[in-house]
């Protein structure tokens, strides 16, 4: 459950090889990631071969949601945590958000130069671009590379190799601005628990 969790976090992995660090790129990521506020669109995940589809939504700082069609999980950040919930056994997963390279994205002000971000590679192709990246002593616990289109300007996708090597591939699709989610949106709405005389009962 953990190595899956762990691989979950994550866009189409390009086979193009990466060169040295391009300031530009990096500069034009890092204006367009401060730009945004809030997405919301669908994903499309590749891991171990197989895909899983589904419901992205963003909110910066610190705030993201994937909800997985085919399957009863959640991947949810509230801004201090990340977490994978398990609908069918009620089961939660958590781990700080700073520790995941996908924190990278939602941070209130992301710097891809002098903060704790290293940006290793930049690839830059006719329609993309996209930036390698690790945070700055945590290098062992994987890597991120997000992939940008060029016009517009937006996400494409991100990569994510974990700290024992799987690799998680999600690709954005129909991304738009949108920064009015409901109240709660971005905590888990979980079963709560009361007990009876046969133990523990479940409802919604």
């Amino acid at each position: 459950m953990m190595r899956f969790f762990v691989a979950i976090i994550a866009i189409c992995y390009t086979t193009l090889s990466f060169a040295s660090v391009d300031s530009s790129l990096v500069t034009n990521a890092e204006k367009y990631l401060n730009s945004i506020t809030g997405l919301t669109g669908d994903f499309v995940q590749t891991n171990n071969g197989k895909k899983e589809q589904g419901n992205f939504s963003m909110l910066r700082p610190g705030r993201v949601r994937l909800d997985y069609k085919n399957m009863p999980v959640q991947l949810m950040a509230d801004g201090s945590d990340l977490y994978f919930y398990d609908k069918s056994l009620d089961q939660i997963t958590t781990v700080p958000l700073t520790s995941t390279p996908a924190g990278i994205l939602i941070r209130k002000k992301i710097d891809l130069r002098n903060a704790d971000i290293n940006v290793i590679d930049t690839m830059d192709n006719k329609s993309t671009f996209a930036l390698k990246m690790n945070l700055r002593g945590q290098e062992g616990l994987g890597n991120m590379t997000v992939t940008f289109n060029k016009k517009p300007l937006g996400l494409n996708s991100w990569t994510i190799f974990d700290a024992v090597g799987n690799k998680t591939d999600v690709e954005f699709k129909n991304l738009k601005t949108k920064t009015n989610f409901g109240k709660n949106y971005f905590q888990i709405q979980r079963h709560k628990t009361i007990t009876t005389s046969g133990g523990d009962d479940f409802y919604d």
